[in-house]
Order: structure tokens, then C-alpha cells, then sequence
């Protein structure tokens, strides 16, 4: 290329032809070129953009997939609330639907019925025609930012015509093919396969690296339009042609309906043809076309009143329960599941499905060899919806749940308020692999380089039985393993052996106790300063510590009442794992030593957890409940029933002020 600028024309008309192949390849799915003339005109414009950096743009089809993993998502609030839909599950409830509808319309109503895709609720923004963030829906207020992930999937379009701000929003998903692409690819690596499509969309957009979502091949189909804050044109129909006229991928079985009764056809035709799509559909979604009307009816804080999702109906098949097992969670919950005859639904062959617990089965009365009918809930998850009771001939069995657990032998308990049974013991062989992947991750014990591929070697040989086992290791055996050279070997030792100079609330957190999440690791470690005075609390010294609740404290106990989790922590003991808060001496040595804060209210200065910690910081601690030993109780803004305990028991009450002399 002789000069500058004419490297830039040529770029530009290479981007522009790249974009219309990639087009009509993803989203109308009518290539106009080979594969291999694609690749080639690729190849031109990253050669061109190598020799001229500095012409690349974020916008260049060159930039889909980012170098750099993600560390974590930005949380973004919507401008516009990405709102639920009200669901309705038979004709009735969209006749009610018109009904309502007319009560606040007098004119003719028109509907737009589209196919419900069941994928995830995406939000991309562009500016000045370029693509700057793809926000999932979130809680409906504030989503993720997944720009980096969104913009791998190659039917989004990274740059359109149009140089206002404009916001589309559409529903990610997996076809059916690349959906059994992935879970081939997972057997074959060893890994757990996806429940289904869905499911493997949703965990696809959270990957923090872009080159794997790239590999899974995810699609989008996009339904609303939004240009500087509204709708562009008068009906919703014309805006999802506009979708399509800027190039976007709009599902094509939309259709404008004059009634409720062509709507209403749209769905029963729907309930059969859905079967030879190639991605899930779980419904269909109605619209009052005209925006004016969508506007004059509003919505409610969750639902928008001029939209419905009809859900279709699920499909059933009566079959016979030849035995019931229970299965033992990575968490310990022991679930009892059905072994079924096999039997065809929804397009797949269901032989087993979980009975969930144990007040589940009392509830339906579910025996060995009774007749059920099945449903696929949500055409993905095969539940007992009934017993066929008058098919039972007197061979039918009770089922007991066990009292020990059947991987390991320890005894099960069942939390209060509860109906799940759970194993405690942390060595458990079921949980063992995700026992040592959360110790050794990087919020617990940040163990680099012992991650899943190099847990599930060290199982299938033996090497380890626990998670201690992780600092008694064999390096010879462990070089022999596959994919472990002398150097990762080296790094590994190294990375196990600075671990066990983490602070106390890391090792409280890799511990794997249930409901002890960081925070309240750290609220542990604070408050007790040494694993020991930890394994030694009682349950009513526990739930007075500051956001320690009933179910955590019971938790606590049952954990450190477990023989084998004691040898554990034992054996970790023996392999010099620090069990001492590193600020210890600071907090023992420190002007509030012994004095016990409660607060009540909201300061102005400090939210409440600065506030905890500048009490723990001086040695002082926070309680979470008022009683005759509280030193002092701090008032802030509109406080709650402690303060009135306060001042019924005589304990010292102080404001913000009082409190910041104290600790200054």
C-alpha cells in the first residue's frame, strides 16, 4: 500500500464488505461468498490494520474477541427498566388479557405475536453508530456489563447506520446444534454437560474469557428498539422491520394480529411447529402494536400492562418408578431421585428425575413400582407432577430416606427450617472435588494452578482424600501426572506452601462451612481472632455476634461437631497453616479492648460495616443484639427496637459524634 490514506480507503471498504458478508451469512443465513473467500478478505484487512495500528477501531470486525480475560462485570444501571412479562398459561387468561385492555382503549386493537425465545435478556447501546456495552437484564434495574462477551456473538452488529443513541434489546441463546457441539466437547474433556441450552447460554455470557464464548457460538434474535430514550416509529410492528432494515436478527415468525382470536390461532399453531426449530421456544409473547397505546396503559412496577407471555403447555407421559435412590450433592444435600422406565417426552428419553426431598415424596405419596405422570417443567426439567393411584396392585413400597450418608458413612443432619438432608463431612468422596477447588480458589486460599483438570487427576490417583491432603503431597507423583512439567510442578509447591500464610479468614472461608460466605468469614476471624476459640463456640455466643443469624450459628456447630472435619483441620494444623488473625496483636493491644458496640440507625459518616471494623480495628467488638453486657449502643439516624432495649436496661447510649471521639 503506497500511502496512508489509501490504506485507510481500503480498510474502510474492506470493514464495509466484511460487515455485509458477515450479515447475510449470520443473521439472513444466505452466504453470498465461500467460507474461504471470507477468510481471505479477513486475513487482507488484519494484515492492513497490522501495518497501520493506529486506523484500528473497536468497530473493525477484526475486534470481535478481545486478548484480555475479563476480571470481573461492572454492574449497570438501564436507563429504561428492562421490566418482567405477566405470564398466562391457557386462552382464558389471554382473554382476560383483551378484556382488560378494552376497558382503557375504545378503538380496535391490533396485536404483534412473536415466538418466546427461551434464552437470557440482553441490552446493547450504541453511540454514534458503534456498539459500546451489552448489559444483561439483571434484576430489571441494574445488569452486567458483558460488551467484552457480547461482542463475539457475529449476528450483533458492531457498527450501524445510524448516529443517534440507539438501544436494542433481544434474547441470547443456543441453538440446538451448537448447544450438542458444547456438551460433546464437555464429554470428551471429562466435564459435566449443560441441562440444557438455557442453561449453557446463561453460563456462556458469564465466562470471563471472550476466546471460549467466541468458541460456543452463541446467537441472538432482538425484539424492541429504542432511538434517544423512545420507540423511533408509531407501532411496535414497523419498529421490529426497522430492526431488521439496520441489519439486527429479528425472529421471522412475528405476526400482526386484528384480534385476540388470531392471536390466539398464532399459539395453537405454535404448540407443534415448535418442535422443528432449531432452538428452545417456551411460549409466545403478545403486544398492543400501537406505542400510543402502550403508553396510555403503563405498566406496574414489574410488568408492562400492554404485553403477556402465553406459556405453552408442558408435555406429559405416564410411566412406572422402578426404584428410588438418594444421590449426595456437592454441597452435602442428599437427594432422593426416581429410577424410572424410560419414556419419550418433549423429544428426549427420560429415565430418572428428583423427588427433592423427603416431605416432597410424603406429600404426594410416591412409592417403588407406582405409576406417575411425568412433565417436562419448562421443557427442560422432567418432574412427578401425580401417582396414578388406581393403577396400584399392593406391590408397592415406602420409601425410607437413609440416616448416614451412602458416599462416606457420616450421620446426616437436617438444618432447622429445613426439609433438605445434608452430609457434614467435608471429605465426603461426593463433595471432595468441590470441596478442594473452593479451598484452593481465589477468594479462599488462592492456591494458583490447582484447578479443576489438576484436582480431578489427583482424585482419580489417589493422591489426595482430603483437603488437607493438599500440603502432604508427593512432588514426584504429582510431576508424573499428566500436563505437569517440572516448572508447573515448582509453581504449584510454591503457591501451597505461601498459602498457608493466608489470613485466618481466608482459611475460615476455603473451609467450605455452610452459609459462611467471605463477609462472614472475616466477621468470624475478627470476632475470634484463632480457628481454636472458633471450633470451641457455643450456638448462643455465636448468634449474638453482629450479622451472625440462627442458620449460620447452627451451621457453625454441626461443622466443627463432625469427627472427620476435626481431623482435618488437624492434619492442616500439622502442616503449619496459619489459624491466627494476622492483626491480632493490634486488635489485643487496642484502646477498645473488651468493650462491646451496638448499632442501631443510620450514621452519616461510615456505612455500618466501616463502622464494625473501626471497633474491631481497636480491639472492641460489634454485637448484633442489645443486653445487660453491651458497653455502648451508637444511635444514628431513625434507629430501631435497640435503642428502646438500650434505654429499658440502662446500657450508655451515644450519638455519631460521641463515637468518633472514642475511636479517634
Amino acid at each position: 500500500m503506497s500511502s496512508f490514506e489509501e490504506a485507510k480507503k481500503e480498510i474502510e471498504k474492506l470493514r464495509k464488505d466484511i460487515r455485509y458478508y458477515e450479515y447475510k451469512y449470520y443473521v439472513e443465513n444466505s452466504p453470498v461468498i465461500s467460507d474461504y473467500e471470507f477468510d481471505g478478505i479477513l486475513k487482507k484487512l488484519e494484515k492492513l490494520e497490522s501495518e497501520y495500528p493506529e486506523l484500528i477501531t473497536p468497530d473493525s470486525p477484526t475486534q470481535r474477541v478481545g486478548e484480555q480475560t475479563i476480571s470481573s462485570f461492572e454492574t449497570i444501571t438501564h436507563e429504561i427498566p428492562m421490566l418482567s412479562l405477566q405470564n398466562g398459561y391457557d386462552y382464558s387468561d389471554l382473554l382476560e388479557f383483551d378484556k382488560r385492555i378494552k376497558k382503557n382503549i375504545n378503538n380496535a386493537i391490533e396485536y404483534v405475536s412473536e415466538l418466546k425465545i427461551d434464552g437470557l435478556s440482553i441490552s446493547l447501546i450504541y453511540e454514534e453508530g458503534v456498539l459500546r456495552k451489552g448489559v444483561t437484564r439483571g434484576d430489571g434495574l441494574k445488569g452486567d456489563d458483558v460488551t467484552t462477551n457480547i461482542r463475539t456473538i457475529k449476528s450483533i452488529p458492531l457498527k450501524i447506520d445510524e448516529k443517534r443513541k440507539v438501544e436494542v434489546r433481544g434474547e441470547v441463546y443456543l441453538s440446538h446444534k451448537s448447544f450438542q457441539e458444547i456438551n460433546d466437547n464437555r464429554k470428551r474433556a471429562g466435564e459435566p454437560v449443560f441441562a440444557n441450552p438455557r442453561n449453557a447460554a446463561a453460563g456462556t455470557l458469564r465466562l470471563l474469557d471472550p476466546t471460549e464464548v467466541a468458541k460456543r457460538k452463541l446467537d441472538i434474535f432482538t425484539y424492541y428498539i429504542y432511538i434517544n430514550n423512545s420507540e423511533p416509529l408509531s407501532t411496535h410492528y414497523e419498529n421490529l422491520k426497522l430492526l431488521n432494515s439496520l441489519r439486527f436478527k429479528v425472529n421471522p415468525n412475528f405476526q400482526l394480529n386484528k384480534n385476540i382470536g388470531e392471536v390466539i390461532d398464532y399459539c395453537e399453531a405454535w404448540k407443534e411447529r415448535k418442535k422443528l426449530l432449531d432452538y428452545d421456544v417456551d411460549g409466545v409473547v403478545i403486544k398492543v402494536n400501537k406505542i400510543e397505546y402502550q403508553k396510555k396503559l403503563g405498566s406496574t412496577s414489574k410488568y408492562p400492562r400492554w404485553a403477556i407471555a402465553y406459556k405453552f403447555p408442558p408435555e406429559t407421559a405416564i410411566t412406572k418408578i422402578k426404584d428410588i435412590i438418594v444421590q449426595v450433592g456437592r454441597t452435602g444435600a442428599i437427594t432422593p431421585v426416581a429410577i424410572l422406565e424410560p419414556v419419550r417426552i418433549a423429544g428426549s428419553v427420560i429415565s430418572r428425575t428428583t423427588l427433592h426431598n423427603e416431605d416432597e415424596i410424603k406429600r404426594k405419596d410416591i412409592r417403588i413400582n407406582d405409576f406417575v405422570e411425568i412433565v417436562k417443567s419448562g421443557d427442560v426439567i422432567p418432574k412427578i407432577v401425580k401417582v396414578i393411584k388406581e393403577r396400584r396392585n399392593g406391590k408397592e413400597k415406602k420409601f425410607i430416606m437413609p440416616t448416614i450418608c451412602p458416599s462416606c458413612g457420616s450421620k446426616l443432619y437436617k438444618p432447622e427450617e429445613e426439609a433438605i438432608l445434608r452430609c457434614p463431612n467435608i471429605s465426603c468422596p461426593a463433595k471432595l472435588k468441590e470441596s478442594i477447588l473452593h479451598f484452593a480458589s481465589r477468594k479462599a486460599m488462592n492456591i494458583e494452578g490447582l484447578g479443576e483438570a489438576l484436582v480431578e487427576q489427583l482424585l482419580k490417583h489417589s493422591l489426595v482424600k482430603d483437603i488437607s491432603d493438599i500440603y502432604f503431597l508427593d512432588r514426584e507423583k504429582v510431576k508424573n501426572l499428566e500436563r505437569m512439567g517440572e516448572k508447573s510442578v515448582e509453581k504449584l509447591f510454591k503457591e501451597i506452601e505461601k498459602s498457608k500464610k493466608n489470613s485466618l479468614s481466608r482459611l475460615i472461608f476455603g473451609l467450605g462451612i455452610r452459609f459462611v460466605g467471605q463477609q462472614t468469614a472475616k466477621i468470624l476471624s475478627e470476632h475470634y481472632n484463632n480457628l481454636d476459640k472458633l471450633m470451641n463456640a457455643k450456638y448462643d455466643d455465636l448468634i449474638k455476634i453482629y450479622d451472625i443469624g440462627k442458620r449460620v450459628a447452627e451451621s457453625i456447630v454441626i461443622y466443627f461437631n463432625e469427627p472427620k472435619n476435626l481431623k482435618v483441620i488437624e492434619k492442616l494444623r500439622k502442616a503449619g497453616v496459619n489459624f491466627r488473625e494476622l492483626n491480632v496483636e493490634k486488635a489485643e493491644n487496642g484502646k477498645l479492648k473488651g468493650l462491646k458496640f451496638v448499632f442501631t440507625g443510620e450514621l452519616k459518616s461510615y456505612t455500618r460495616e466501616e463502622a464494625k471494623n473501626k471497633v474491631i480495628e481497636n480491639g472492641g467488638k460489634v454485637l448484633s443484639q442489645v443486653s445487660k453486657n453491651t458497653d455502648f449502643v451508637v444511635v444514628g439516624n431513625n434507629p430501631g427496637s435497640k435503642y428502646n432495649k438500650a434505654v429499658n436496661l440502662g446500657v450508655k447510649i451515644i450519638n455519631e459524634q460521641e463515637f468518633k471521639k472514642i475511636i479517634s
